[in-house]
């Protein structure tokens, strides 16, 4: 905000109770009206509220409404190209390099637009595992970004670590700023860039707070597996016995629904580490998207749109009565709510666990050709694993339209690898070897035909088929080989009809069916070429026989 005529606003006289030592002058900005430290989101409010960045809705959460983009810009994210990263990064469509000349230019240009501004600092930690966490700093130009950085970070416990955190990675988001392509190399005006020499990202011209959430993503994608840590777009949960799992998947195929499951403990909905003790959170809060949310389907992510502290993107609401509609999709069909951890009824306080008894690969098959659920060798799983095959839901990328996109996204989150996939793969196939985890392909996709002639598996069959494959029920079922990816598909689980398992069974035809599937393997071939000279043999046989 531009506060040119200097009104006080409501939290301004606590604004430095919980400032660091290490102060903003270490990072170049000087010259600012006020910097807003590591304010509670009862403050944020009132600042949210004062600033009219959002508005306040029934019982308690916040509407913000985030402009042109309502999703991540994948194209305008560039990663700075240096020494210490040439030889690393995994240089291409997500990782476009950037000159660091360049990056210094634009930083001056932010720095300069920053003077006379007010700031919101604030200072947190990415990452549940005190072995692996990581001090992070978020400097944002808009309170109700302060706020969802509180939702989504781990934060500081006491007055006394506020004081003394020293980053080891910062944020700056400004949106009100727009990168000029012609004077900074950017694609657009807008821009995310990360410069793994300096700590720092800087992101200008969108206000869409999953830039941030995920600017972090990336930043631990690149420093954790170089640690032995491994990185993982997926969420996790754990039964009463401990028996933990995670589930690998892109935005839409069902992460944080399926984690949230009354009978398991929640760690976490989409981010995790999996180091030599177990797995863990990266965050501290969840993202999830809201649009049609079913308060039957989804009770506990529905809740946290009633309670304060919640965050919701994008969700339209009425004026007089305050009251939301998640069923709207007039702004974007990638509503999200941000809310804390806690704000799920079974969450792990902790956000840890031990070694995962399962690994699931979530897909949303819209050709309709997959089986609901199937079990993987270690090979197959590395297979998917590096495939990522999945359709892109509309509304969680800029430019989706309504119809689901066929995309294979390695690592079921390519945008945010920073590595060759191949050394991901590498380092989760060890780990599932070592502690010898049974891995799933899950499908919750469309049955009985393609998106607009078939319909979407009913999460009520996704749900019973998961808890038996997490209790180790559907391990005692009998099995067929399929015939064009050779996984293992479960004949029967109680509760889910056989026509549902066996998806050719719901085609009018099976010849039609089988012609289709056939067209579903032959892309997963052509797009598995490129990963061929980084893989070893075992994990190439273990794709699809045409």
């Amino acid at each position: 905000m531009n506060n040119i005529l200097d009104i006080k606003t409501p939290a301004q006289s606590e604004a430095s109770a919980l400032k660091s030592d290490y102060g903003l002058d270490n990072h170049g900005l000087t010259n600012l009206r006020m910097a807003y430290w590591n304010l509670p989101t009862e403050a944020l409010y009132e600042e949210i509220a004062f600033r009219k960045e959002a508005r306040i809705t029934h019982l308690g959460p916040i509407v913000a409404n985030t402009g042109k983009h309502t999703a991540r810009s994948a194209n305008d994210k560039f990663v700075v190209k240096e020494p210490s990263t040439e030889d690393k990064v995994w240089w291409g469509q997500y990782n476009r390099p950037f000159s660091p000349d360049k990056f210094n230019d634009l930083y001056n240009r932010v720095q300069g637009f920053l003077q006379g501004r007010d700031v919101f600092v604030q200072d947190c930690y990415a990452g549940a595992d005190p072995n692996h966490r990581m001090p992070i700093r978020i400097i944002c130009e808009h309170a109700w970004h302060a706020m969802f950085v509180r939702n989504m970070f781990i934060l500081p416990k006491t007055n006394e670590e506020y004081r003394r955190h020293i980053p080891d990675f910062t944020v700056i988001a400004v949106p009100s700023f727009k990168g000029i392509p012609q004077i900074d190399a950017t694609a657009t005006n807008t821009f995310i860039v990360l410069n793994f020499s300096q700590k720092l990202c800087i992101i200008g011209n969108t206000a869409y707070a999953g830039e941030i959430k995920k600017s972090i993503f990336t930043i631990l994608n690149y420093v954790l597996p170089l640690d032995g840590v491994m990185s993982m777009h997926a969420s996790a949960n754990v039964g009463k016995e401990g028996d933990a799992a995670i589930f690998f998947g892109l935005s839409g195929t069902g992460k944080t629904t399926l984690s949230a499951d009354p009978k398991r403990g929640l760690i976490g909905d989409d981010e995790h580490g999996w180091s030599d003790d177990g797995i863990f959170n990266i965050e501290g809060g969840c993202y999830a998207k809201v649009i049609r949310l079913s308060a039957t389907a989804e009770p506990q992510i529905y809740a946290t749109t009633k309670m304060f502290g919640t965050i919701l993107e994008n969700v339209t609401y009425d004026l007089v009565t305050r009251h939301i509609d998640l069923d709207d999709e007039s702004i974007t069909e990638n509503t999200r709510a941000s809310y804390p951890l806690e704000y799920i009824s079974n969450a792990i306080p902790k956000k840890m666990a031990g070694h995962p008894k399962s690994i699931i690969l979530l897909t949303c098959d819209a050709s309709g050709v997959m089986p609901p659920i199937a079990r993987l060798t270690p090979d197959q799983a590395m297979y998917q694993f590096i495939s990522g095959y999945t359709s892109k839901i509309a509304g969680t990328e800029v430019g989706l339209g309504k119809e689901p996109e066929m995309t294979f996204s390695t690592c079921f989150g390519a945008p945010f690898m920073v590595h060759h996939p191949s050394f991901y793969a590498d380092l989760l196939k060890r780990k599932i070897m070592k502690h010898g985890s049974h891995c799933w392909l899950v499908n919750t996709g469309w049955i009985g035909g393609a998106y607009g002639i078939g319909k979407r598996i009913s999460i009520g069959y996704t749900r019973r088929l998961l808890e038996a494959a997490l209790t180790g029920e559907l391990l005692k079922s009998e099995f067929v080989t399929d015939p064009v990816f050779g996984f293992a598909v479960p004949k029967s689980c109680e509760g889910v009809p056989a026509n549902i398992l066996d998806p050719s069974a719901s085609w009018p035809s099976k010849d039609v069916y089988m012609q289709k599937y056939k067209q579903l393997a032959s892309r997963f071939v052509e797009n598995f070429k490129k990963f061929e000279s980084g893989c070893p043999p075992e994990v190439i046989k273990a794709g699809p026989k045409l």
